[in-house]
């Protein structure tokens, strides 16, 4: 398989954490999205959203990170059979892209990539209540959980590739004591795999 990847993604780290969990062989091709690569028509062929990461299967491409953790999962134990279990899994992978991403992901971007300018600080001025209330919800669910769904899945490992990275896009965890918790056993899975 070929994993057409960008080194500063959260969405590529976690399909390439997901793949070390697993143990399985992946060949790593670097796009440097800040260069405009995923922009190219090579690369637009695959993706004409032109967003990393992007799956080759011997043929058969897959975008979007979440499908990826998804297809890569399936009959492993990190996507569940139990029908509830599973539905439970895609609950947190929606929430991961639709409340926690266009917040936090997109925050860390525009820090550390873009120019400071007044329309960068009113994009990220849009984007702080709903990354704070993402990290809200996240906190109330781990206070009684260790893990999202049951045992340690890729609902898990979604939500772990930008919740780590949160004070990069300036949500710090000094008052989520029970991420900070999370983030520790995630670490602590066998096969785990830094970012950088």
């Amino acid at each position: 398989m070929k994993l057409y990847d960008s080194s500063i993604s959260g969405n590529s780290y976690k399909v390439r954490l997901l793949f070390a969990h697993l143990g399985r062989p992946c060949a790593v091709v670097p796009v440097d999205i800040l260069r405009g690569e995923s922009r190219t028509p090579d690369f637009l062929r695959m993706n004409p959203n032109g967003r990393t990461p992007v799956l080759d299967d011997d043929g058969f491409i897959l975008a979007e990170s979440n499908a990826i953790l998804a297809y890569l999962a399936r009959g492993s134990r990190f996507l569940p059979e139990d029908n509830r279990q599973w539905a439970l899994v895609f609950q947190w992978l929606f929430f991961e892209q639709y409340s926690h991403e266009p917040y936090i992901a997109t925050s860390r971007f525009l820090l550390q990539h873009r120019p400071e300018t007044p329309e960068r600080a009113a994009a990220i001025a849009v984007r702080r209540d709903g990354g704070w209330a993402a990290l809200r919800v996240m906190e109330q669910h781990l206070a009684r959980a260790e893990f999202f769904v049951g045992g340690y899945t890729i609902a898990d490992i979604a939500l772990f590739a930008y919740t780590h990275l949160s004070h990069e896009g300036g949500f710090p965890l000094d008052d989520f004591p029970a991420i900070r918790a999370w983030l520790a056993r995630v670490r602590a899975q066998p096969g785990f795999i830094a970012m950088g």
